[in-house]
């Protein structure tokens, strides 16, 4: 996930969404997309893991034609210190989207080297994890991080006196990743939200982060192939037939256009599957 100020993408989820009579929006956050699905005469099922967003619930039996996951973390978030999310001066360690589980500090405070090293590479693309990781167990050892000068010392330290922003808002959100699950999160998700899906309904995924469009695209991937079987496999014995197919093929990314007026937009992709039920 990566911040946002303001919903991405939205005429082109529109025009994904265009004439479905039933949308669920499983990450409402501040409504912006849901009440554009509202505009265009859906009824919608309104949903967030964080309960301080949720506007809407209904019954579980709701059946919707059209499913979006917008996985930006809404500014509203990032703004309040006391969720932790932000690398301000005197922030909390915190990151908790649900406000349950192990805080970043906890994180940070227990986990191994080796783990915290893997946390900044795969969720933050950092070559220098290992370092990090290290320069992070040494100082906790001196004193626990509590709040977000103390990550910003210790990224400065393992990365050197040239790191800045960029930097550090790359390997927060790597820590916020870990704190939430969330990549896990959402390949549990997935295949549930599809299967929520009426015949020839649409889900429809908003990315930001390498890591979160890499699940999408595999698992939209394997669901419209016709064998999901081992290749050394002799007989078939999966499916045997596409759940649907990719829709439309390739990403759709941010006009420039958008990008200049939204810039947390640049790394937004969004990625959409109809299912076909029965094939």
């Amino acid at each position: 996930m990566t911040p946002r100020h303001a919903p991405v993408l939205v005429d082109p989820v529109a025009q994904l969404a265009a004439s479905c009579q039933r949308a669920a929006d499983c990450t409402v956050g501040a409504g912006g997309h849901a009440a554009r699905l509202r505009d265009l005469g859906a009824e919608v099922f309104a949903v967030d893991r964080d309960p301080a967003a949720i506007e809407q619930a209904r019954t579980a039996r709701f059946r919707p034609e059209f499913v979006l996951l917008d996985l930006g973390v809404s500014s509203g978030q990032l703004d309040l210190d006391e969720r932790g999310f932000s690398f301000r001066r005197g922030v909390p360690l915190d990151m908790r989207l649900s406000g349950e589980g192990p805080t970043a500090a906890d994180i940070l405070n227990h986990r191994s080297a080796g783990a915290l090293a893997d946390i900044f590479r795969r969720y933050g693309d950092e070559s220098r994890s290992r370092r990090l990781a290290t320069r992070i167990v040494e100082r906790r050892a001196r004193q626990p991080f509590h709040t977000s000068d103390d990550l910003v010392n210790a990224i400065r330290s393992a990365l050197g006196p040239r790191s800045g922003p960029s930097d550090f808002a790359r390997l927060f959100q790597a820590v916020r990743i870990a704190v939430n699950d969330e990549l896990g999160e959402l390949e549990r998700a997935l295949p549930g939200l599809r299967d929520a899906l009426v015949s020839e309904g649409r889900l429809a995924v908003i990315t930001y982060h390498s890591g979160e469009d890499r699940i999408v695209k595999r698992a939209f991937r394997d669901w419209a192939r016709v064998c999901v079987c081992p290749p050394p496999q002799p007989i078939c014995t999966c499916r045997g037939r596409p759940l649907g197919r990719c829709d439309p093929r390739k990403p759709i990314l941010p006009t420039p256009e958008e990008i200049r007026a939204n810039r947390r937009a640049r790394s937004a992709k969004l990625r959409a599957f109809r299912v076909v039920h029965g094939a």
